[in-house]
């Protein structure tokens, strides 16, 4: 058990919605715009086949613009590196700015791909205890309006929505005061309705980890905070227990909440949890971390819906260990855990 602070350092970057949607088509097309010198530009980065991996790969993400950075300078193996990452599909976290814009963009070019967008909210009242990745919506009703904007951008299209890692989580470990317990059971709870009321929409309630402690603690806030009426659950987001761990954590807290189906974030997870240094924070930039399973719906198991990439691999967990403000990309950290992957 980590303690308070349980594998956070989410982040996500804020982008204009003119670099979303604009810049997706014209990297869907084909095209990445020019460089600098007015020479042709690179290739974007590919999907995966739609039979092992449904979920757009974003061709304008932080990996895909290092790849070219790296080809540009001529260091081809490193660009081969994170072109272990810039091809997977991972998680579109929405900011706050446009959520509607973005949540339109993001989900315009995966349709345009023939894939589907894999978007996280993460933007609840007194998120994180105010730690690394604090901050949130100003109070519940700016919530509210924050995912009715997301449901509106999302419209019709595919998507599956990954909600509010460790939101519960924090209700039971006592890192969110009491006070603020009621409206956020609500606030899970209406979220996951708007979302559901979708025609094309998942959404996975994030359960937390396979390191925090036991399912029965957490099973009973999962349901106050309406999981029979999602898709499923999420575990192990932004965190490092290997696959085999998530999946024995998952299928007991399955069973307790009707027997769910789940998703399990493998994206850093290939050399499983850190064991050194300060144990308060050994979820934070952890050294010696790899690449974990790629993204897949072929999973082997009827109660796990997929491995995904949720934490984007080399964005940082926080300013810990030399690394940038969470949600930051941070080269050498991606080609730490490209190099490392198994």
């Amino acid at each position: 058990m980590y303690g308070k602070d349980t594998g956070h350092g989410r982040g996500f970057r804020r982008r204009g919605m003119g670099a979303v949607a604009v810049g997706a088509a014209l990297l869907l097309s084909g095209c990445s715009g020019s460089s600098d010198d007015g020479s042709e530009a690179k290739p974007s980065v590919s999907q995966q086949p739609k039979g092992e991996d449904p979920y757009w790969v974003n061709p304008d993400g932080n990996a895909a613009r290092q790849v070219a950075e790296f080809e540009d300078e001529g260091k081809k193996d490193e660009a081969g590196l994170v072109r272990r990452i810039a091809e997977q599909p991972v998680a579109d976290w929405l900011g706050t700015d446009q959520p509607e814009e973005e949540a339109r963009g993001f989900t315009e070019a995966a349709k345009a791909a023939d894939r589907e967008a894999l978007l996280v909210l993460y933007n609840i009242p007194h998120r994180d205890c105010g730690n690394y990745s604090g901050g949130g919506a100003a109070d519940g009703n700016a919530y509210r309006a924050f995912v009715d904007s997301v449901a509106k951008g999302i419209g019709d299209r595919p998507a599956t929505v990954i909600l509010e890692p460790d939101a519960v989580l924090h209700l039971v470990d006592g890192c969110t005061p009491e006070q603020f317990h009621e409206e956020r059971y609500d606030l899970l709870k209406g979220a996951i309705q708007t979302l559901k009321a979708l025609p094309a929409t998942k959404v996975y309630l994030d359960a937390g980890n396979a390191g925090w402690g036991k399912p029965e603690q957490i099973f009973e806030p999962l349901t106050w905070a309406g999981v029979a009426e999602a898709d499923g659950f999420s575990v192990n987001v932004s965190n490092f227990y290997s696959t085999g761990e998530s999946v024995a954590y998952g299928k007991e807290l399955s069973a307790k909440v009707g027997n769910k189906p789940f998703v399990v974030d493998t994206s850093r997870n290939g050399n499983g949890p850190f064991t050194g240094g300060d144990p308060a924070e050994r979820w934070c930039n952890p050294p010696g971390r790899a690449l974990g399973e790629v993204p897949t719906t072929k999973t082997g198991d009827d109660l796990v819906d997929a491995y995904l990439w949720i934490k984007r691999p080399g964005e940082s967990d926080g300013e810990c260990k030399g690394g940038p403000k969470a949600g930051q990309w941070w080269p050498e950290y991606a080609l730490g855990l490209a190099k490392a992957a198994k």
